[in-house]
């Protein structure tokens, strides 16, 4: 076995299988798997390739054969499950939100620090080549200082009301669904990108279905499908995203502009291979292993024309997780501190939304 490299999972869904792969292609062993009851621990054991079940969370996190817990549960469980990893002073990965509200989210990170252990947020949207590419050309001026920050982040698996999910339900997924689910990865990639920070937000919400077809019956619904926010950052440049979860057509659309004095950047997470660079004189394609980029050859392993996607995201992300276990400290790897700043973005969302007024982001 490979030290620092030993992980397991608790939650087999969708999440748990992109982990899984992650893992395995980054050279790490999949010891244990933990799902909701024993015959899904032992069918995800099989599925994804684990070594064994774990009877309970708490006989995984107290295992010495594992270095690395990654919780990928529904949202109200997550708190829970990583403190108890970080306890048992194993190194975490925790899909997001850290916790459904943010006090125990900053609680959570704060318990990360004192134990010493690595933690990190899938934020995978980073680990585009052309994303970090973005990132080093507004870095180095090509831009120009930025002004104006904006895009959008459109789904439509949620645009019936016979479309139903355990994120519908606030009690697990938190008082807000599409912002927290979603709109928190556009905004820590704006952010990650301009080098800004969202200091102040106007938002409205928006449920397009009231209720939804549930096991009863119709349910009340009482998260947003819709979010639309403006905001001012730190360094004086204005934006807004408008994130949806029940537009038609668009399966995973996070697109976004950074547009400076000298120039604008565009990105469209379903066409990650491009990026977009506009100027007075000349507009042109960026394609992804083109001009050598310092910034995103660690992410570039594939040669030009051979597209790269989310998996090729995560399997990198979850490598920088490793080298940091290791000892390393990868450029823009995200943390539990990144996890702490989504739940304070989603915190003034919806504070801004009952109040009808701008907020700060504290």
């Amino acid at each position: 076995m490979t030290l620092g490299k030993r992980s397991a999972i608790v939650g087999a869904g969708f999440i748990g299988e992109v982990h899984a792969r992650a893992v395995r292609a980054c050279g790490g062993e999949l010891i244990a798997v933990v799902s909701s009851t024993p015959e899904r621990s032992r069918a995800a054991a099989e599925r994804l390739g684990a070594l064994r079940t774990a009877v309970s969370v708490d006989e995984l996190v107290a295992a010495d054969d594992i270095d690395v817990v990654h919780v990928c549960t529904p949202n109200d469980a997550h708190a829970d499950i990583a403190g108890r990893a970080i306890a048992a002073g194993k190194h975490v990965v925790c899909e997001k939100p850290l916790a459904t509200d943010l006090d125990a989210a900053r609680l959570l990170a704060a318990a990360a620090d004192s134990a010493g252990v690595v933690t990190a947020v899938p934020f995978v949207y980073r680990f585009y080549p052309t994303v970090r590419d973005a990132r080093e050309r507004v870095r180095t001026g090509e831009t120009g200082p930025l002004r104006l920050l904006h895009g959008s982040y459109l789904q439509d698996w949620l645009a019936g009301p016979r479309d139903n999910n355990w994120r519908v339900d606030a009690s697990r997924g938190g008082q807000s669904r599409a912002f927290a689910d979603v709109g928190v990865h556009w905004c820590d990639l704006i952010e990650f990108t301009s080098g800004h920070r969202i200091r102040q937000l106007s938002a409205r919400l928006l449920t397009t279905h009231p209720q939804r077809e549930g096991a009863a019956g119709m349910e009340r619904v009482e998260t947003e499908d819709v979010a639309i926010v403006q905001f001012e950052t730190d360094f004086g440049a204005v934006g807004s995203v408008v994130v949806s979860q029940v537009t038609h057509g668009r399966k995973n659309r996070l697109w976004m502009s950074l547009d400076g004095d000298a120039g604008s950047l565009a990105f469209n997470q379903e066409q990650p291979d491009a990026l977009w660079f506009g100027s007075r004189e000349r507009t042109s394609v960026l394609a992804r292993g083109g001009p050598p980029s310092p910034a995103a050859d660690r992410y570039n392993i594939l040669p030009a024309g051979h597209p790269q996607g989310y998996q090729d995201c995560f399997n990198a992300f979850v490598g920088d997780v490793y080298d940091a276990v290791a000892g390393a400290e990868p450029d823009g790897l995200p943390t539990f501190a990144d996890g702490v700043r989504a739940s304070a973005l989603t915190d003034a969302v919806i504070e801004s939304h009952k109040r009808e007024a701008w907020v700060e982001v504290l």
